[in-house]
């Protein structure tokens, strides 16, 4: 009797352990799906614009919905400018803050700005845009835009009238934003490399500095770059706060302080006031644009996120 009760038991768990795998592989496959009918309907829905402009749709700079000529480049050119500058921003800043947490900060400090850097992720993305019009651009306007005019002025980013508003705010509020996600991943990697080799850096005569170069951001960067291009992906695709704080004007410039446009502003903008089905398949395309970006540099994140953890993890069993 105790026999069967066993291997009935044995039989019940084994029957919900597969259950459970089911469930998940649906799950997973539902998801890929999904994102498979996201693209496909994008990509349908784009077509007549793309028939229509055909390769001036990502040449041109002319987008006028009253005569149905639709050109991205400026967007494109935006979404791309205002990303990079907040990687530029965002990449040392998020280092840095993960070396101070893991490397330099005492526990019990640690605790307390790893928490409030993780609670920016949290914050809505409206009121950083709201904090970005009433605080950040006349900040920019009155103080930050005027003193690079006028040392670096002779750079074509540094030119033009101090607007507030603008490439350098979308950037900012960028940076801002995508800093939790790359520092939290930098802290993830920091800490999965062993104390010892750490202790040993500085047994043989290294300095503080030197053992965190040579044995913490040596060993994570692979992982660095990957939590990098996951930052750049979501500055890519963010949407209310940067079209807060652009300016929203469809032109491509060289200066930092001009008004721009993103794909997603652009989209975020016209697509309640879009009448035609020309306007709307050319904003379609523009979504289809940046979903395949999106969709290209988070794939790459992840290989290089793994990659990262993996060697991490390899060297420490060659240690261990």
């Amino acid at each position: 009797m105790y026999c069967k009760d066993i291997k009935l038991n044995n039989r019940e768990v084994h029957r919900g352990d597969h259950v459970f795998s089911l469930a998940l592989k649906l799950s997973a496959i539902g998801l890929a799906v999904l994102l498979g009918l996201v693209g496909i309907f994008l990509f349908r829905a784009a077509l007549p614009a793309i028939h229509t402009q055909g390769l001036r749709f990502v040449t041109s700079s002319v987008w006028d919905p009253v005569q149905d000529v639709y050109g991205a480049m400026p967007v494109i050119y935006g979404t791309v400018v205002s990303s990079f500058l907040a990687i530029v921003i965002a990449t040392p800043l998020s280092i840095g803050v993960a070396l101070f947490l893991t490397e330099i900060a005492p526990r019990s400090i640690g605790r307390v700005v790893g928490f409030l850097v993780e609670m920016l992720a949290a914050i809505p993305s409206v009121v950083y845009g709201l904090w970005g019009i009433f605080v950040l651009a006349p900040w920019l306007r009155r103080v930050v835009e005027p003193a690079l005019g006028k040392t670096l002025g002779f750079l074509p980013f540094f030119q033009g009238p101090p607007y507030g508003v603008g490439m350098l705010a979308a950037g900012i509020i960028l940076a801002i934003m995508i800093t939790p996600t790359i520092s939290s991943i930098s802290r993830e990697l920091f800490n999965s490399i062993p104390h010892i080799q750490r202790e040993g850096a500085i047994a043989i005569g290294a300095t503080r500095w030197e053992m965190m170069r040579l044995t913490v951001l040596t060993s994570s960067k692979r992982g660095i770059i990957g939590a990098t291009i996951l930052g750049l992906g979501r500055a890519l695709g963010e949407t209310m706060a940067v079209t807060m704080v652009i300016g929203n004007r469809h032109e491509v410039s060289a200066s930092l302080f001009a008004p721009g446009a993103t794909m997603a502003s652009i989209i975020a903008n016209e697509y309640a006031e879009a009448t035609s089905d020309m306007h709307l398949s050319a904003l379609l395309g523009v979504g289809l644009a940046l979903f395949l970006v999106n969709f290209t540099i988070s794939s790459i994140a992840r290989i290089f996120i793994s990659r990262g953890f993996r060697w991490g993890a390899i060297r420490n069993g060659a240690k261990g």
